[in-house]
């Protein structure tokens, strides 16, 4: 915990730096397509240190994850042989690939704007749009829609109830760090039992 706490403070500290913009956006890309930290911890540091900015903040993590999505649409539309059976491995879901399919058979746009607003991981469903080809501008407006939808809400309720909040993680930081890594881990674990 001492460590994830250090981190944490310095993140809270350079979240206000000239670099937190581009470095959000590059998270918020690459979490979108192979990366297993979702942006929302860095968007929620920055909107802590810098209230007045959470709009910004919001439209450029939500810009970065749907260019990011495009990014793994395109890798499981053209490489997946090369690159996306590496990332579906990574992340253990070779087993359930097919049912993945199925999901865009029945679900199509909805699967990945479930994905893109809840805590399944979004990666897993930009690869697999693009390997089961689904519609591209389709996959795109569900992307805008649920990951601006997420981070928007994210930064407004942080921006809202920020300066409490963040006395509140202070307080009790250790038990906010462990439900976050119970939330990740179950978003994993709810899409493989959906699937």
């Amino acid at each position: 915990m001492l460590f994830i706490r250090k981190l944490y403070d310095w993140v809270l500290q350079w979240a206000t730096t000239p670099y937190a913009l581009p470095v959000l956006f590059i998270i918020a890309f690459v979490e979108s397509s192979f990366f297993p930290i979702p942006p929302d911890i860095l968007l929620i540091a920055m909107v802590v240190a810098s209230p007045i900015g959470w709009f910004r903040f919001a439209f450029v993590c939500s810009v970065g994850s749907v260019l990011g999505g495009m990014f793994g649409y395109l890798i499981g539309y053209q490489f997946m042989d090369l690159i996306g059976n590496r990332i579906v491995a990574f992340y253990h879901f070779q087993e359930k690939w097919g049912k993945i399919g199925l999901l865009y058979d029945k679900y199509n746009a909805w699967a990945v704007a479930a994905a893109g607003f809840t805590p399944l991981p979004y990666k897993v469903f930009t690869l697999s749009a693009g390997a089961f080809k689904i519609n591209f501008p389709t996959f795109v407006l569900a992307s805008a829609v649920s990951r601006s939808a997420r981070f928007f809400l994210v930064a407004a309720l942080m921006y809202k109830f920020g300066p409490p909040f963040k006395i509140l993680i202070e307080k009790y930081f250790n038990i906010f760090t462990i439900v976050f890594m119970i939330l990740l881990v179950l978003g994993f674990f709810i899409l493989k039992i959906i699937l």
